[in-house]
């Protein structure tokens, strides 16, 4: 329902304000469901919590089959509040024996078809898989558990029970992600501006493990759906890989966006050498000429350069030219080339130009927060979240709309002032105005200036 009321309402925005689609950018924002942050020690202890509380409502009596070490140890909030006050000294120990804990568990009621179909249950599978390896069988009662190192745990693994849909980003933390491409408009004069309304014209949400180079061909899809598709998409480096350029190209889009990762400062990269129309090299940085230049069938480039000027080149340890048997050879396919192209191209004025409008996301997510409060929502899972912050979207481009329609009422009312206090002027020196005709007429009559039928069409 969420997606269908945007999608109705914007577009019905966009044709009744004839907005511009043809420049759009995209960017993501993290935001947060109303769960707690918790560390590994808290995921266990909150998983085996949270099956405790479940099985004493749905199986009493399998629950009192259980230590009662076990269940004060888990089930009592305040002794639960005490895993987040371990000391970082303790913490190895502890996360062993809550690991250990959890395993125990799981063994014990993994024969019972009544409590592995619990939603609980599950978690607690869940926890054991992605936090945990467990070596040995547990048939004979040889297995035991460790626990993963953190690096080798996946972003998406659970973050909390009370929530089983957030993801992890290393950079932003816990939580979900919004993918928000909007239009924009490059005109300087604030009046005009003022007056050309800006939407968001796709909203996607998503688990914040969730990799951005994966949202943005959905998002023009999307909006070539409904008719708002655009021409041109500013994004940063991590929406613009190779395979999205190329992707968005066969849908006429052109993908305005920064190469990912840094060349080596002082190395020669392909960009340096120079390139015919076809993508052949031409000559070397020092200006030296190919032996002979080789095409594979698969878009391979083999570029062989005469070995006794690439020895006593001055730049050879920076250079991507590798000596082979006969010649110097610099190896490199369609998508080097590419790449090599748009990093160039990056160093261009006009490039700079294009691209530097696409600060102006950064505005676009403060208001999506500022006005809806959005990055901290009291909903827990994808699709409470997805509701919330779509509609929430949905509340930024109705705001959009009515400050655009009042700027325009504005303006309308401040030139209908202007025509009639103009009329009033002419109105009020009605006298003065007759006088003025009458000796126009007798100056004209006297000096033979025009004739009279003229004056009269004149006036």
């Amino acid at each position: 329902l969420d997606k269908v009321v945007f999608n109705k309402i914007t577009d019905r925005l966009a044709r009744v304000f004839s907005v511009d689609t043809t420049k759009q950018r995209i960017d993501s924002v993290h935001i947060k469901s109303n769960m707690r942050h918790l560390g590994r020690i808290g995921l266990f202890a909150r998983g085996i919590h949270k099956f405790l509380v479940n099985l004493k409502r749905q199986q009493p009596e399998l629950f009192e089959t259980l230590p009662k070490d076990f269940v004060d140890k888990y089930l009592p909030e305040k002794s639960l509040a005490c895993f987040s006050m371990v000391k970082p000294s303790e913490s190895g120990k502890t996360l062993d024996s809550v690991s250990k804990d959890l395993f125990d568990l799981v063994q014990r009621f993994s024969a019972q078809p009544e409590v592995t179909a619990m939603h609980s249950y599950k978690l607690l599978l869940r926890i054991l898989e992605e936090q945990c390896e467990v070596t040995g069988n547990s048939a004979d009662k040889t297995a035991a558990v460790s626990v993963k190192p953190a690096k080798e745990v996946q972003s998406s693994s659970l973050q909390n029970p009370s929530d089983p849909d957030a993801g992890y980003d290393a950079y932003k933390g816990q939580g979900y992600q919004v993918q928000v491409m909007e239009t924009y408009s490059t005109q300087e004069d604030e009046e005009i501006k003022s007056q050309q309304l800006n939407l968001i014209t796709h909203v996607e949400v998503e688990p914040a493990c969730e990799h951005d180079a994966n949202a943005l061909i959905p998002a023009l899809e999307s909006a070539q759906e409904r008719g708002l598709a655009p021409e041109e998409v500013l994004a940063d480096s991590l929406y613009g890989s190779d395979e999205n350029c190329e992707a968005a190209k066969t849908m006429g889009v052109e993908v305005v966006s920064p190469v990912m990762g840094t060349p080596k400062e002082g190395s020669i990269s392909l960009d340096d050498f120079e390139h015919s129309e076809q993508g052949k090299v031409i000559s070397c940085p020092q200006g030296h000429a190919p032996v002979k230049v080789k095409k594979s069938k698969k878009g391979r480039y083999s570029v062989a350069f005469n070995p006794d000027h690439c020895k006593k080149c001055p730049l050879i340890n920076d250079c991507p030219v590798n000596p082979g048997k006969k010649y110097h050879y610099l190896r490199y396919n369609d998508k080097d080339l590419r790449i090599a192209t748009r990093r160039k191209e990056e160093q261009t004025e006009k490039f700079k130009e294009r691209y530097r409008w696409r600060a102006g996301s950064e505005a676009t997510m403060s208001e999506y927060d500022t006005r809806t409060g959005v990055k901290q929502l009291r909903v827990r899972g994808l699709k409470a979240v997805r509701f919330c912050a779509t509609l929430k979207a949905l509340g930024v481009n109705i705001f959009r709309a009515a400050a655009v329609r009042k700027a325009i009422n504005l303006l309308n009312n401040g030139f209908e002032k202007e025509l009639s206090g103009f009329f009033h002027t002419i109105l009020t020196s009605k006298d003065h105005f007759g006088k003025f005709l009458a000796r126009l007429r007798k100056i004209s009559s006297r000096f033979e200036i025009f004739p009279q039928n003229d004056l009269k069409i004149a006036v």
